[in-house]
């Protein structure tokens, strides 16, 4: 993937492109013992959701990443190219996740993609796809060898 910074389409917002930066920036920082970074990026209304479920608000949201990042060992991002119309962005990414729970500590990559609504150079919805299986199912001792062996057969 590449690092771009984005493919603009439509009208230009100039707060989105200094707000992706400060995106990208958090989460290739971003640990459990450093959450209070999140508001460097994030609204106290942010509505986020992913797989897992839907988070609104900062507090919740901080919660959120405190309970997510409590077993990781290391989580970084390679960003692709971002979308962006208006005030959206569609945000590309691969994530290379090393955590105490999944796979004995092993680098896993995810694939996936952030769709974020941005506010007065804020984040204010940020809603991720990405493959939960990929991240999870497929690495747990047993399970995962049940899944792997379905998508095989399936593709």
């Amino acid at each position: 993937m590449t690092t771009a910074s984005k493919i603009e389409v439509g009208t230009r917002n100039s707060a989105v492109p200094a707000t992706l930066d400060n995106f990208r920036a958090l989460f290739n920082e971003l640990d459990k013992g450093d959450l209070n970074k999140l508001a460097r990026v994030y609204s106290e209304d942010i509505r986020f959701q992913d797989p897992l479920g839907p988070v609104q608000g900062l507090d919740e949201l901080t919660r959120y990443f405190a309970g997510a990042y409590a077993n990781v060992i290391s989580c970084r991002f390679e960003f692709g190219e971002a979308v962006v119309q208006g005030e959206f962005a569609a945000v590309p990414w691969v994530m290379y996740l090393r955590h105490k729970r999944i796979r004995k500590g092993r680098e896993v990559l995810v694939q996936g993609m952030s769709h974020l609504e941005i506010r007065d150079n804020m984040v204010c919805y940020h809603r991720d796809y990405f493959d939960v299986g990929e991240m999870l199912y497929e690495n747990l001792p047993v399970v995962g060898g049940v899944i792997r062996w379905i998508k095989d057969q399936a593709g």
